[in-house]
């Protein structure tokens, strides 16, 4: 527990600048990232009490149930907090194209098109689309193996046989906002929208899902989760959303031998013109596959197949123990590297750098960014913009500008831009001492092998507990002694009004 002065401190720290609107200071916002860290400075040292580190346990997928589960460690109950059931295939995380016979041990079918999952944890376990919440499974120089329509974005468009997708990102999913549903700033073509450009660009088939999450759609299933086939990615671009921010789309054309679960064809398709996208008249970034697509219609065997070899996997078939271990030591491993001054310095990163913070901004919203990044977020920006009529003058009129998280408006704020100063000494006494623990090591003589094991393990045992034990006493004593030095001014403030009144 901290002392009263400590807790003062803390809250202090978490109000909003000086130089916040009037409106702001009779409703002050909480500053999340001073919250974050200052909590996570008190967990490191409760940690260093209460022991060894927390021992990370994971499953085989041989050793799982056949259905999704809550393990003991779980808070609730529900699918909220369930884990994954048994994988039923033996194909490898990275497969593209259908599942076939020849991978399903247990009914020797392969997953079928119109076969339909309860929720996403069952759809996992066969195959079709493994992550459980993302709508896109892929890798960025790889491809993109399947996608899942859930009604995640309102700019999507499905008609059944083709349908228009729109990429992930652009969403604010900090800290409680993970479900948050507006967009803040613009998509790209990075991580699973850049898998998605890259099935574009090869012609590889993308597995696709429908949930009955899809309101919107005629196609999605009444309840649950239905797989539809695969379809290929035709042309790709970007266009401003309906929300106002640039989003990445797809034009996704299906090309399955099997029919679609809502015709009675007898048939799979066969090759279409591509529909015409009036958006594409304004869309930027367009990219259309110009070599021959690796996934094809075959005139001979009237059948969709693959003209080349298709791309060779990258993980195993039982990756998902492997993967599931490998990230397991892998958070062992960067959980003793990091140091926790530095988990708390990367917990000061700049919103829009992502880079420790260089000259701190905090707006009236409570939002961190650096001040050279925030300022050419505006650059060719103003709060006033002048209006003529007829070669008259016209009253000026107040442009919104608005913050780069939210959408907030922070004219007022840019017109007197001042430094958090408090924020600022934090980071560089934080900055400070991780440099001075850094220098002794180097130093450090090593004559022989033994002795530096032994010397090493001693210093990584000790060194990593005084330093969680001290983290904490570090942050207190890194915060600015920004009240003592307003409580002088005030009192010299207090003393010359009293002069003041004196003379008068």
């Amino acid at each position: 527990m901290l002392p009263e002065v400590d807790r003062s401190r803390e809250a202090y720290l978490c109000k909003m600048p000086l130089n916040s609107s009037p409106k702001m200071a009779s409703q002050p916002r909480i500053n999340s990232t001073l919250v974050s860290v200052i909590r996570m400075a008190k967990l490191s040292k409760s940690n260093a009490a209460a022991g060894p580190l927390k021992v990370f346990h994971f499953i085989h997928n041989q050793d799982r149930p056949d259905k999704a589960f809550t393990t003991e460690r779980a808070q609730k109950a529900g699918k909220a907090n369930a884990a994954s059931g048994k994988i039923f295939v033996t194909v490898p995380p990275d497969h593209f194209g259908p599942i076939t016979a020849e991978n399903d041990p247990d009914r020797n079918q392969g997953v079928l098109v119109g076969e339909c999952w309860e929720d996403r944890l069952e759809c996992r376990q066969w195959g079709a689309h493994l992550p459980h919440v993302a709508g896109i499974a892929g890798q960025s120089n790889y491809g993109a193996q399947s996608v899942a329509l859930s009604g995640g974005y309102e700019d999507d468009e499905d008609h059944g046989e083709w349908f228009l997708y729109t990429g992930s990102g652009g969403r604010d999913l900090s800290g409680n906002k993970r479900t948050n549903k507006e967009q803040s700033f613009d998509q790209k073509f990075e991580k699973m929208n850049e898998a998605l450009r890259v099935s574009c660009k090869k012609g590889y088939p993308v597995r696709v899902v429908r949930s009955h999450k899809e309101k919107r759609s005629s196609y999605a299933p009444e309840k649950g989760v239905r797989y539809d086939g695969v379809y290929r990615i035709e042309k790709c671009w970007r266009k401003v959303g309906i929300q106002g921010f640039k989003v990445c789309r797809y034009l996704f054309v299906r090309c399955d031998n099997e029919p679609a679960p809502w015709t009675s064809d007898e048939h799979g398709d066969r090759p279409r013109p591509l529909p015409s996208i009036s958006e594409l008249k304004k869309a930027t970034d367009i990219f259309e596959r110009k070599e021959s697509p690796l996934w094809d219609f075959d005139e001979e065997g009237s059948r969709w197949k693959w003209k080349k070899a298709p791309p060779p996997s990258k993980k195993p078939a039982n990756a998902a123990d492997l993967e599931e271990g490998k990230r397991t030591r892998k958070a062992i491993r960067h959980s003793r590297k990091l140091s926790t001054r530095e988990r708390l310095l990367k917990e000061f990163g700049c919103l829009i750098c992502q880079q420790v913070m260089s000259l701190p901004v905090t707006t009236p919203c409570a939002h961190n960014f650096c001040k050279s990044c925030f300022e050419a977020a505006f650059t060719g920006k103003t709060a006033i913009r002048e209006r003529n009529k007829g070669g008259r003058t016209l009253r000026s009129q107040k442009n919104i500008l608005n913050c780069p998280s939210c959408p907030t408006d922070i004219s007022d704020f840019l017109q007197d831009l001042q430094v958090n100063r408090e924020l600022m000494d934090v980071i560089e006494s934080l900055k400070q001492k991780s440099e001075e623990n850094e220098e002794p090591a180097e130093e450090e003589p090593m004559n022989d092998l033994e002795e530096s094991t032994s010397l090493g393990s001693s210093d990584e045992k000790t060194g990593k507990k005084t330093e969680n034990v001290d983290t904490k006493d570090d942050l207190e004593n890194a915060l600015p002694n920004c009240e003592e030095e307003r409580i002088s001014k005030r009192r010299k403030v207090d003393t010359a009004q009293v002069g003041d009144d004196d003379l008068q």
